[in-house]
C-alpha cells in the first residue's frame, strides 16, 4: 500500500497542490520553516542523552 506512494507523478501532484494552496511566494518560507523545525528536533533528540544534557540545578 505504501510502496507506490512516493512515485514521481505523485510527488508532482503534491507539489502542484501546495503551489495552488500557498502560492509561489509562500513556498520558500514554508520550506525554510520546515527545515528549521527539523534541525531543532534533531538537536532536541541529541540533548536527551544524559551524558550530553547539561545538569540542572534543582534548587527552588
Amino acid at each position: 500500500m505504501i510502496e507506490g506512494l512516493l512515485q514521481p507523478s505523485h510527488l508532482l501532484l503534491i507539489l502542484l497542490a501546495a503551489l495552488l494552496v500557498f502560492g509561489p511566494k509562500k513556498l520558500p518560507e514554508l520550506g525554510k520553516g520546515l527545515a528549521q523545525g527539523i534541525r531543532s528536533f534533531r538537536e532536541g533528540i541529541k540533548l536527551t542523552d544524559p551524558s550530553v544534557a547539561p545538569e540542572i540545578d534543582e534548587k527552588n
